[in-house]
């Protein structure tokens, strides 16, 4: 193993009495507490810390550093000293716990031993000391159990099994039930357990044990419920652990004993009141474990009422301290108070909000502060519709969770079905192997949308996410036959089309029947239907009201959403967009144009084109006109057709089958062949990176120019009826810029055109996507003939990346998250060291070319709340979301601008 540098740290352990709250880095959050709180004059046992830097050294290699063992050696020499008793000393003995503290809370994540110090002699001495001898081998089996599990990698079941066993015997149900001479026998079964399963006998040294417990401790921060927690939480998995090593207090001394978890707010609604749990004679881990049922804390004011009154007391301070809702953990030895530890407390998304203006109202923080205790990832769990929690279901399945919420439908599995049930009254859940544009209308119609195959950036999810339809993808397990129109789930169950079924795509599970859902107040008042102040205004309401009121205040960075019609402008507009970021009009050729674009590919002659480019322009001169009196007075940007022309013919394969069967039965099938034909002559091994986006429109004469000319006459229209049309054309995939400056001359001359024809002056920016790394790299050349550049990042991350997002997310992400590679998805939120610095070089050498040039996001980014961040620091003028993601974007781009280093709330 190649040598590792120790750092150069003055020291690798401190006192409580040493650091305070904001060292969290290096003492973890429970050591940095711990030290806050003795810095209070609270109450709390002696004891000191190791840093996370030592477990750094200790992680990187295997060995702990040098000098640790003589600086924990003085440390316990001063706890010695100051308890009056030595660790482990026969007669009158020292104990202590070794708990884990990283920097940010992973509650039950990592390991905890308590007791250490207990031995075959010690235990006499804590007997006589205590002057309770079942206390003292209750104290010593509690020890050997969680050193056996956590320390030697004892199965923890055989531990429990043996006390089962001598409940069972004793005829009893509860641990406290068992006497002195129950848990001599169960300490003696213990150390054989130990010692058959370990392979060695219990450490009689207590400085071994402390020193085995401390490397646990070390060893459980690359636990695998540790690392998949972090994944989870997005923490850094270079932050090492801290370890505290702190003298004990007994909560198992007896009824004027006990332990308690309190927190200053109730984290789940966040109304102030006295919320806890209490457990009389009994360590904290049997709160946690769950082993015998708790009395809610206020019932602490009866049994002890002046170790109560102290507990209000202290909550209070901790509370107007930290200024934030606290969870503690305390314990009582025999009506003596003490403190174990104190943190910001995790909440629910709602108590979030309300306890960011309850603090605010108290005049404990300002809107800057309230703004980074709430996020966008809060914001939208409390957008979504949600299953009630309390219901019974029957899970069958679990997928990706690609867009959130909670539908129940009817499956059905074609579009024109999940249409025809849907305009007959019932709801219903398209299930499909994956979907494509074609699917669309049955999208719309469908309460959400279930498929076996594709990630959180497949078509099915990036099309549910923009209508804010639940959508669950990739539920692999599930097999979806749509021919016979059926799913089978595992264990064999067939479910028919017909049948009801129930996704939830927040958590990505499938559950069998109906699941009773609970709508969100939330989106009501986004949308209009809820009115903060009103008499039946949840408070919730108000306090999301308030929220959003402070960070559109604060925010720099505009937000706009991607919207393909009017509807979805309008709601958009009612969720606070400020423009139309990206309306994509590859999606207004579906449906009854369809045909007309079969005719525009098929066409033999420039007659046969115009005739279908003439009869494409007022059908989409009317979804422009439509589209800039949605938004009237705020900008449009219109992305011209951007992807292959094959997407719009039949399928290769169905087409091939139907003039197979049409020659063998002698049936006329010309039009069939000349689309096979087509097909075939536009057929591409990748198409994504083939015949699209600005290279179609150079190929295909007329087709840019007739968008042009529908955008402009629709323009035109509007200000004729006193609108205020904003309109921006974007051209997308270019890569150089000659095939921008081609577009924009024909651009030029028809809106010139259009001009001199309707005697309406229009000004119509013209730009460009940024989404192939070329552009970005040749970004200042490119800028001579963009007035905006729109950054593309779904595309620009596959290009970087050389990732085809429709396979990899289900191929191999799921690898690639558990090992390490990606901490998140590249596609979910945007890569820093990569894209990103693409983002920020583009758009600075943009800037040096046109300093006034305008800068933008479009991408599945747009929405994403760290790359919101991001995006703000690089500069860039806005970003566009999905009309539901808006409120999120919203709230991050305030978050962004009030960010101040060092703000740790998760």
């Amino acid at each position: 193993m190649s040598e590792i540098k120790e750092p150069l740290v003055a020291k690798f352990v401190y006192d409580f009495t040493e650091g305070n709250k904001d060292l969290k880095d290096l003492l973890g959050g429970k050591g940095a507490n711990l030290a806050e709180m003795t810095n209070l004059g609270l109450p709390v046992p002696p004891g000191f810390t190791i840093t996370t830097e030592a477990c750094k050294v200790y992680l990187e290699s295997g060995e702990e550093p040098a000098a640790l063992r003589d600086e924990v050696s003085a440390h316990l020499d001063a706890l010695e000293q100051k308890m009056g008793k030595k660790l482990g000393q026969a007669d009158n003995p020292l104990l202590v716990s070794v708990r884990s503290g990283a920097k940010f809370s992973m509650p039950g994540m990592m390991d905890t031993v308590l007791n250490i110090g207990l031995s075959d002699k010690s235990v006499q001495g804590l007997a006589k000391q205590a002057g309770d001898e079942r206390f003292a081998w209750d104290s010593y089996r509690r020890l050997i159990q969680m050193f056996g599990k956590t320390v030697l990698g004892v199965d923890g079941d055989l531990f429990e099994e043996a006390i089962d066993k001598a409940k069972e015997a004793k005829k009893v149900t509860v641990d406290t039930d068992l006497e002195a001479a129950d848990l001599k026998k169960l300490v003696t079964t213990f150390k054989k357990i130990v010692k058959k399963e370990a392979g060695r006998d219990f450490p009689q040294d207590p400085r071994e044990q402390m020193d085995l417990a401390i490397k646990a401790v070390f060893d459980s921060w690359n636990g695998d419920r540790a690392k998949l927690y972090r994944r989870q939480e997005r923490i850094p998995h270079d932050l090492g652990t801290a370890v505290n090593v702190c003298s004990m207090v007994f909560g198992n001394l007896g009824p004027d004993s006990g332990t308690g978890v309190a927190f200053t707010r109730d984290p789940a609604s966040g109304h102030q009141g006295v919320y806890g749990d209490y457990l009389q004679n009994a360590q904290g881990e049997d709160v946690v474990a769950g082993i015998r049922n708790t009395v809610p804390l206020a019932e602490l004011e009866q049994i002890d009422k002046k170790s109560y009154d102290q507990l209000m007391q202290i909550m209070e301070t901790l509370e107007n301290h930290y200024k934030d809702l606290c969870d503690i953990e305390f314990t009582i030895e025999r009506g003596q108070l003490w403190m174990l530890q104190t943190r910001v407390g995790k909440r629910t998304a709602g108590a979030a909000f309300r306890i960011a203006t309850q603090l605010v109202d108290q005049g404990l923080i300002d809107e800057t502060e309230a703004l980074q205790r709430v996020t966008g990832a809060q914001l939208a769990q409390l957008m979504f519709p949600r299953f009630d929690e309390h219901a019974r279901t029957e899970q069958v399945g679990r997928g990706i969770a690609a867009s959130p919420g909670a539908a129940v439908g009817k499956a059905v599995f074609d579009s024109y079905t999940a249409v025809k049930w849907s305009r007959s009254g019932e709801k219903v859940i398209l299930v499909r192997r994956e979907t494509n544009p074609d699917d669309l209308d049955g999208m719309i119609a469908a309460e959400g949308i279930l498929t076996s195959r594709g990630g959180k950036t497949s078509h099915a999810a990036v099309v549910a996410r923009g209508m804010g339809k639940t959508c669950v993808c990739g539920a692999e397990e599930l097999e979806v036959d749509t021919k016979r129109r059926r799913m089978t789930v595992p264990g064999g169950h067939v479910v028919e089309e017909g049948d009801v079924i129930s996704i939830d795509g927040s958590s990505g599970k499938v559950y069998l029947g109906e699941v009773p859902v609970v709508p969100s107040p939330v989106v009501e008042y986004f949308e209009g239907r809820m009115h903060p102040g009103a008499d039946d205004a949840d408070e919730l309401v108000e306090a999301v009201h308030r929220m959003m009121a402070f960070a559109d205040r604060k925010r720099r960075l505009r937000v706009r959403a991607n919207a393909d019609n009017a509807e979805d402008a309008l709601r958009a507009r009612r969720f606070g967009a400020q423009g139309i970021g990206l309306c994509r009009t590859e999606h207004m050729f579906l449906g009854d144009r369809r045909e007309l674009v079969e005719r525009l590919i098929l066409a033999d002659t420039e007659e046969e084109r115009e005739a279908s480019l003439k009869a494409l322009l007022p059908l989409q001169k009317k979804d422009f006109v439509e589209l800039f009196e949605a938004m009237d007075g705020l900008p449009v940007t219109i992305r011209l057709l951007d992807p292959p022309l094959h997407e719009f013919l039949p399928d290769i394969t169905e087409l091939s089958v139907r003039v197979a069967l049409a020659e063998s039965r002698q049936e006329p099938h010309e039009n069939d062949l000349r689309l096979l034909q087509a097909v075939h002559r536009l057929h591409e091994q990748n198409p994504m990176l083939g015949l699209r986006g600005v290279r179609l429109g150079l190929v295909i004469p007329g087709l840019f120019t007739m968008q042009v000319r529908a955008i402009a006459e629709a323009a035109a229209e509007r200000k004729s009826a006193k609108g205020d049309p904003r309109a921006e054309i974007m051209i997308p995939l270019v890569g150089t810029v000659q095939e921008l400056e081609i577009v924009r001359e024909e651009a030029d001359k028809v809106i010139a055109e259009v001009q001199a024809a309707t005697g309406t002056e229009l000004k119509l920016a013209i730009g460009t996507m940024i989404e192939l790394p070329r552009a970005a790299l040749t970004a200042g050349q490119i800028a001579e003939a963009a007035e905006f550049f729109s950054f593309g990042t779904n595309d620009l991350t596959q290009t970087v990346w050389g990732f085809s997002r429709d396979d990899v997310e289900a191929s191999f992400f799921t690898a690639y998250l558990e090992k390490g590679i990606f901490g998140v998805s590249p596609f979910e939120t945007i890569d820093k060291d990569g894209v990103g610095s693409l983002v920020k070089a583009a758009a600075e050498a943009g800037r040096r070319t046109r300093p006034d040039l305008k800068l933008g996001v479009c991408g599945e980014h747009g929405g994403d709340p760290e790359s919101v961040h991001f995006f703000h620091e690089v500069g860039l003028d806005y970003v566009s979301c999905s009309p539901f993601r808006i409120p999120v974007a919203r709230l991050e781009a305030g978050r962004a601008a009030t960010q101040s280093a060092g703000s740790d709330h998760r």
